[in-house]
């Protein structure tokens, strides 16, 4: 039977949103911003697309605070009317569903390619939707506590293993800062806008919090520590392997944990554990999105919660198992991360003026 939610705390909001946004984008980033800036400047796009986020995501607390115990699931009809917010909830619905097919598939990819290598994929993908189902059933209470004790596991061993790659760290390769001019950053801020994706999860769990009105103080630690993390990983791989190996690696931050081995220690190769953490960080990031779908066409058509979530499971697996490759997975991700910006990132700022100028909801 699925929980009832009970109210979360500022720190369990907080820590949601940080296991929401570390999926599997920082597996990856370094690639990507590596290859659209040609340079080694990637580190200032992301610190400019984590301001852009939490001025984004303030949009949306504010807005969420406007309905107070009510998510975008139930306002959004105050919105827009009855018959196009309810076509707008199903459409953020299945956003939801797809961006967790994603992630359910890099899972598998990552897991095949490295841990895992002849395991059939139903077996590893319906084994981790079966867990995500576990944690779901538990409501939103037990999805706080559980990322409560993945979060600061995955911070230790992921810093841990930056320190240890300090070994081949290279200064020269992040040099000459902004050697091409200012523009190739700017434009790498669309890239890291797609791996902070996770903000606007605040449109549900503000009415979930036990302090609404703390809700801004929520967001900022929540995306403190994914900002932090991406910071840190694109500096050590740019660092270690430079911005021609970044490229030309498909999952770059663990080719650049392969590339050493420190001798005399237990384990001489830290990759190992650090696929091990990030496949329950994905977990975190998977079963959230699913949760969030499931809830949203439950509140859209005030039905049981339940069923949906069972319903959703098998049409996730098929999602997952549609590309036929990490090329099409990638091209996948990529169209519904831009799809993900237009909505979440432009779309606040005008919902909340809209919201303003017609007085809807509560101006306190």
């Amino acid at each position: 039977m699925l929980t009832e939610d009970k109210k979360i705390t500022t720190s369990q909001t907080a820590v949601i949103i940080s296991n929401c946004m570390l999926g599997s984008g920082i597996l990856t980033l370094p690639r990507v911003l590596a290859d659209k800036m040609n340079n080694s400047d990637g580190w200032i796009s992301i610190i400019l697309g984590g301001i852009l986020v939490v001025l984004t995501g303030t949009c949306i607390v504010k807005l969420c605070q406007r309905f107070p115990g009510k998510t975008l699931f139930q306002f959004s009809r105050d919105l827009m009317g009855k018959w196009l917010g309810s076509l707008f909830n199903v459409g953020i619905a299945a956003f939801y569903i797809f961006i967790a097919a994603f992630e359910l598939r890099v899972m598998f990819e990552v897991t095949t390619l490295y841990l895992l290598e002849d395991v059939p994929r139903w077996g590893i993908m319906m084994s981790f939707i079966w867990v995500g189902l576990y944690l779901i059933l538990g409501g939103l209470g037990a999805i706080a506590r559980l990322y409560e004790i993945i979060l600061p596991i995955t911070i230790v061993v992921f810093v841990f293993s930056m320190i240890l790659s300090s070994k081949v760290f290279e200064i020269d390769n992040l040099l000459p800062v902004l050697g091409d001019g200012v523009l190739p950053a700017l434009q790498g801020v669309g890239s890291t806008v797609l791996v902070f994706l996770g903000h606007e999860i605040m449109f549900i769990l503000t009415a979930s919090m036990k302090h609404p009105g703390k809700a801004g103080t929520a967001l900022v630690m929540g995306i403190t520590v994914p900002l932090f993390l991406n910071l840190i990983a694109f500096i050590m791989v740019i660092g270690g392997i430079s911005v021609h190996g970044a490229v030309s690696s498909t999952w770059p931050i663990v080719d650049l944990l392969r590339s050493f081995e420190i001798k005399g220690l237990f384990f001489e190769r830290f990759d190992f554990f650090l696929l091990v953490v990030w496949i329950m960080q994905i977990l975190t990031t998977f079963s959230i999105l699913q949760y969030i779908s499931t809830t949203g066409i439950a509140q859209t058509f005030r039905t049981s919660k339940k069923p949906i979530l069972y319903l959703s499971m098998p049409v996730i697996f098929i999602i997952a198992s549609f590309p036929r490759d990490v090329n099409e997975l990638f091209q996948f991700g990529g169209f519904f991360a831009n799809v993900g910006v237009a909505i979440f990132i432009i779309l606040p700022p005008l919902m909340l003026l809209y919201a303003i100028i017609f007085k809807k909801g509560d101006a306190r």
